[in-house]
């Protein structure tokens, strides 16, 4: 049997390489009711925080791996639940970009270019260095995310100021609280 020119056949057409169909900075047009200039402003700064957000995903899986001492299981626990919502965000985010016309960061090499947030040492911190190098891969998100979502309201992209402050903001505020109570030196048995 045939299927155009081509036998049918269960073998997989291996080691194919393509055109590149668009380039990473650019954004097409899609009927999402703006402008040019708005879609493409959106897609950088959204690409900027995926990538940071791609960073602060890798980082809470990696604390929640190497994490030691008496708060162990309570933190591993914590770092594994932030870490899947800043995954569930990272896809979000992504699909955002794609939305407005554009081409999310998704290669790892490519988002240690963009991303802002300091690589940690490949090496185990000790527990309050973790939670602090996470608090501050926050505050990074955040300060962005805020810029962000004030220009973006600016440029008249609701969709992604309401992204940016009802998903991105919000979820960073409140996992940043809960690392942050962490830190806080306090008796465990007696005051």
């Amino acid at each position: 049997m045939t299927t155009g020119s081509h036998p049918t056949s269960s073998q997989p057409w291996l080691h194919q390489k393509g055109e590149v169909i668009q380039e990473f900075g650019t954004v097409k047009q899609f009927p999402v009711a703006l402008s040019y200039d708005a879609r493409m402003y959106s897609c950088q700064r959204l690409n900027k925080a995926l990538a940071d957000t791609q960073i602060l995903y890798s980082l809470y899986k990696k604390h929640h791996w190497l994490l030691r001492g008496a708060t162990f299981y309570q933190l591993h626990l914590l770092l594994d639940k932030h870490a899947e919502q800043q995954l569930e965000l990272v896809d979000t985010i992504a699909e955002r970009v794609q939305t407005l016309g554009g081409v999310a960061v998704g290669d790892p090499r490519h988002v240690a270019e963009i991303t802002s947030i300091p690589r940690p040492p490949d090496g185990v911190e000790e527990v309050p260095a973790m939670l602090s190098r996470l608090l501050e891969a926050h505050e990074a998100i955040l300060a962005d995310a805020h810029d962000a979502a004030a220009r973006t309201a600016d440029l008249g992209d609701d969709g992604t100021n309401d992204l940016l402050v009802s998903q991105v903001i919000r979820t960073g505020e409140l996992q940043a609280w809960f690392l942050a109570e962490h830190l806080v030196d306090t008796p465990l048995v007696r005051s």
